[in-house]
This record gives structure tokens, C-alpha cells and sequence, in this order.
């Protein structure tokens, strides 16, 4: 396969869904992870510390930038494949197949990916560009490493104060899981993997990666919201 055609065939899309998809599952590992710390009970300053050491260290802000390329490029390439696949069923089936042919989210990728990534820009305009571009409140801690970092914890409970805010979140997160529960599996179909037992494995991790992660996320606005934490 040309270079070329992995932007332009149909099986080349395919396999840049299936590349940014997995690489894209291994950023909400990270990011679940690390935003998971506003749960240590200390006033945030384990999230405060661990999101310092994602925005001070070189190696991370230069896979900033593959992750921004990597999340356009899966936008861009399903959005024409969805272009595609639909050109393809403009006639459509004589009898309506419902979800006999395929569940609703697996037909409904496109509207979801535009969901997520919509939510995507509100959300580096909350919290990543003040994080990198603009001046932030500092919070220094007394445990023997006095270096001020941002507080990012405290422009989350300000964020989360809002009702409306959590609510777009929500939704958001609603609608990751239901894009993963197609976009897992379908992302190492996409590399080549067919074989039986390793399918099964992916879908069933697929399954509970698609409700625990969004579910995760979901909750940090929600515990900010009725200040869990």
C-alpha cells in the first residue's frame, strides 16, 4: 500500500481509524488516570502535582502535539468514511433492519465523534488553554517541595460549580461510551486482528473499558459538582 492510500482507499482509512483509535484509548488511560487523583482527599494537591509534571515535562508537550494531530486525523478520516459508507446505502434496504444489521451506535459513529469532539473544544477552553496560555492562580504546598504549581484543582471546582456544565459533560461522557463500545473492538479489527479468541478478549475488555472510563469521567464534574471532594 501506497502512502498515499492510507488517506485515500477505503481499507487505508481503516487502518488510521484503527492507529489514532488505539493511540486515542491509551490518552483516556492516562488522562482518566491522572484526573483520578481529585479523589486522594488532600485538597487536591496530588492533581495539582500530577498535572504540573504533564505540563513541565518536554517528552509530554511533544506528544501534546501528536495527540492533537491524532484526534483531527481520526475526526477527519470518520467523518469520510461515514461520507462513504452512507453514498454507499443511499439506496437502502427494501426492509428496514433496525438493529439486526448493527446496533444504533455502530451506525451512529459519525454523530458521536462530533458530540465528543465539540465537548473536546469546550473543554481545552476550560482547562487547557488557561493551563498553558494564560495565568493561573499558583498553590504551593508545605511537604518539602515548596514549588508553586498551578491550580488547576481550584478552576475545576469553579468550573463544576454550574449546573449546565456538568450536564455537558454528561452527555458527553454518555456518548464516549457508546462510541467506544463500536470503536474499541473495531479499532484492532481495523490493524488485523481476526482471530476468534483474541476477539472475544477485545470485546469483552472493549465492554468494560466503554462503562468504566466514561463513567469515571462522568463522575469527577458530578463529585465536584456536590462537593464529594
Amino acid at each position: 500500500m501506497k502512502w498515499s492510500e492510507l488517506f485515500t482507499s477505503s481499507v487505508g482509512k481503516k487502518f488510521v481509524m484503527g492507529l489514532t483509535g488505539v493511540f486515542l484509548i491509551g490518552f483516556l488511560v492516562v488522562h482518566v488516570g491522572i484526573n483520578a487523583c481529585i479523589w486522594a482527599m488532600d485538597d487536591g494537591q496530588m492533581f495539582n502535582r500530577a498535572a504540573h509534571f504533564m505540563g513541565a515535562t518536554v517528552v509530554i508537550r511533544i506528544l501534546e502535539v501528536g495527540l492533537f494531530a491524532g484526534i483531527f486525523l481520526h475526526f477527519i478520516q470518520g467523518l469520510m468514511l461515514e461520507f462513504q459508507n452512507r453514498k454507499k446505502r443511499a439506496i437502502g434496504y427494501q426492509i428496514p433492519m433496525a438493529n439486526r444489521g448493527s446496533k444504533w451506535y455502530s451506525r451512529s459513529m459519525g454523530l458521536l465523534g462530533t458530540i465528543i469532539l465539540i465537548f473536546l473544544i469546550i473543554h481545552w477552553k476550560q482547562f487547557w488553554i488557561p493551563s498553558r496560555f494564560t495565568e493561573l492562580p499558583d498553590v504551593t504546598y508545605d511537604n518539602g517541595n515548596p514549588a508553586p504549581v498551578h491550580d488547576l484543582f481550584g478552576l475545576m471546582k469553579e468550573t463544576f460549580s454550574h449546573g449546565w456544565v456538568v450536564i455537558v459533560y454528561v452527555i458527553a461522557c454518555i456518548s464516549l461510551a457508546y462510541h467506544l463500545l463500536h470503536g474499541f473492538q473495531s479499532a484492532f479489527r481495523s490493524l488485523g486482528v481476526y482471530n476468534s479468541r483474541y476477539l472475544v478478549l477485545i470485546n469483552g475488555v472493549g465492554i468494560g473499558f466503554s462503562i468504566i472510563v466514561p463513567l469515571a469521567f462522568a463522575m469527577m464534574p458530578v463529585s465536584m459538582y456536590f462537593n464529594w471532594v
